[in-house]
């Protein structure tokens, strides 16, 4: 991409963007190029990360090992659902998931929750998200009746209409009053104490900031 292009999708993709700066959106542009490798643009070719690739960032980067988890947040950054996680869904959706407020946090963990995307997390849906993310430990007991009872407990501390199933208001009330329970159901937000570096601007000598982001080689860009 030529330095007018990238000039031009910078200012854009910042304009918009609420939570990171001109010099993060630039770097994360620049990411995202390395990331996708070099595709020449052509009408009708998608460029972006796909599936296998954006699990992978997940996985490396965020320490994420849940297939459920992340192939719904795939699906929370692929906002077009087109199968690709493109440029600007990149920026937008990390934007959320690294500084989001908590309302953006909310909305966007109540989407990765609700897997069939009805609008609500079903008792079916809690029982395969704690299932997958509860240690499986050998016993007589059927561990499927231990995740019944804890779908139950759950069900009791965050259905507030009593209606069997988590609405986005019953989620949010519960969330507000114990912030505990935003990731009840598994993990699908960087933890900041494993990558603070990701959550902060830091300060360049020409007194601007940027974001940094680790590289498998060790280093930061």
């Amino acid at each position: 991409m030529n330095r007018k292009k990238l000039q031009k999708l910078t200012d854009t993709l910042t304009k918009n963007c609420k939570h990171f700066n001109k010099f993060e959106v630039n770097c994360l542009i620049n990411l995202f190029y390395n990331l996708v490798g070099e595709v020449t643009e052509r009408q009708g070719i998608t460029i972006g990360l796909d599936r296998n690739a954006f699990r992978n960032i997940l996985h490396m980067t965020f320490g994420m090992t849940d297939d459920m988890i992340m192939d719904r947040v795939f699906r929370g950054f692929d906002k077009d659902n087109d199968g690709y996680v493109n440029i600007s869904e990149w920026i937008y959706g990390l934007s959320v998931f690294l500084r989001g407020t908590l309302e953006e946090k909310m909305k966007y963990c109540f989407e990765v929750f609700d897997l069939n995307g009805d609008g609500f997390i079903s008792k079916e849906e809690m029982f395969h998200m704690l299932k997958n993310s509860l240690l499986k430990q050998p016993s007589e007991e059927d561990p499927d009746e231990g995740i019944k009872d804890l779908v139950e407990i759950t069900l009791k501390k965050m259905d507030h209409d009593h209606d069997g199933k988590l609405s986005f208001t019953d989620y949010e009330q519960a969330v507000r009053e114990e912030t505990l329970l935003l990731e009840a159901f598994g993990p699908c937000l960087p933890d900041p104490k494993n990558h603070p570096q990701l959550f902060h601007s830091h300060p360049r000598a020409d007194g601007n900031s940027h974001l940094v982001w680790p590289r498998k080689d060790g280093n930061c860009i």
